[in-house]
């Protein structure tokens, strides 16, 4: 449950705020991520953010890599959440778009493997939503 009058979660024995700055990678870089697929993406992470009860504050997704900024609950761990928001997404995505995909990628996987996280704290926050807006700009 969100409080209302803040950015704080409240449990029933905790109230947190544990944010996330995860960024990764399609195989091999590829530039794929757009249009219909970018689209679809989109759809698959709020899913998945909405049955896990995790809030996306921000989300970036470049033609070849993603930023998420993510707010998760303190018994989810980055590591689970990676693999539900990337294993999810690879089996559908295989799947939805296998024609397209074909060419470009080969074997099981749509993501790369590995990701970088960071836990982000009020102070720094605003440093990273600035960083999060300047990606577009600079890969366009």
């Amino acid at each position: 449950m969100q409080d209302s009058n803040s950015k704080y979660k409240i449990g029933s024995h905790t109230k947190h705020r544990l944010l996330y700055h995860f960024t990764f990678i399609p195989k091999y870089r590829k530039q794929i991520i757009r249009g219909k697929l970018k689209k679809r993406i989109i759809e698959l992470f709020t899913e998945c953010c909405e049955v896990n009860d995790w809030h996306i504050h921000k989300l970036e997704i470049l033609s070849e890599h993603i930023h998420i900024l993510i707010q998760l609950n303190p018994v989810d761990s980055p590591s689970k959440t990676m693999q539900y928001l990337k294993g999810g997404t690879s089996i559908v995505l295989r799947k939805e778009f296998a024609t397209e995909l074909k060419a470009f990628l080969w074997g099981d996987s749509f993501w790369a493997d590995g990701y970088f996280v960071e836990s982000i704290g009020q102070k720094n926050e605003s440093a990273i939503r600035a960083y999060l807006d300047s990606q577009q700009s600079k890969h366009s």
